[in-house]
């Protein structure tokens, strides 16, 4: 394959991929909090998620000290109405023991095909073995409808 045939090859996966994967805006649940567990992005693949999808969520994050397990407690609201809650094990979502720095939590999972299309808010706490809060985000996320994603 030559050069001019990979530029254009390169350039269409350069902006598939930025279309698909991209970083959302995240807050902190209580603004002045002194959270140990500093996020410092939160990556969606694919964005907008599509119904009845796999939609994996990544979470950079740093701490400054080591961390051997607990749990990631997720909240999600619809229109400001609770509509799903999970807890995962910390250790299923990221290698444990965390050591003190930068490390990854990643979480896939398919979203209901009966979802409503629409933007939904999601809360999630990281929560020590001895059941202290180390961090809490909220960040939004979109679902469409698969077709919607297919088209783009």
């Amino acid at each position: 394959m030559s050069r001019v045939a990979v530029l254009p090859l390169a350039v269409y996966l350069l902006l598939f991929v930025s279309t698909t994967v991209r970083a959302t805006d995240v807050q902190y649940c209580e603004e002045n909090a002194e959270y140990e567990v500093k996020v410092k992005e939160v990556y969606i693949s694919p964005n907008p998620i599509a119904r009845g999808e796999t939609a994996t969520f990544t979470i950079s994050a740093n701490t400054g000290r080591g961390i051997s397990g607990g749990k990631l407690v997720i909240e999600v609201s619809y229109f400001g109405w609770h509509v799903h809650s999970e807890t995962h094990d910390l250790c299923s979502e990221t290698t444990c023991p965390v050591e003190t720095g930068d490390f990854l939590v990643s979480h896939s999972q398919v979203l209901s095909a009966y979802a409503p299309s629409g933007s939904y808010s999601l809360q999630m706490k990281m929560i020590d073995l001895q059941n202290k809060e180390l961090t809490c985000i909220r960040f939004y996320i979109d679902i469409g409808s698969a077709s919607s994603v297919a088209d783009m």
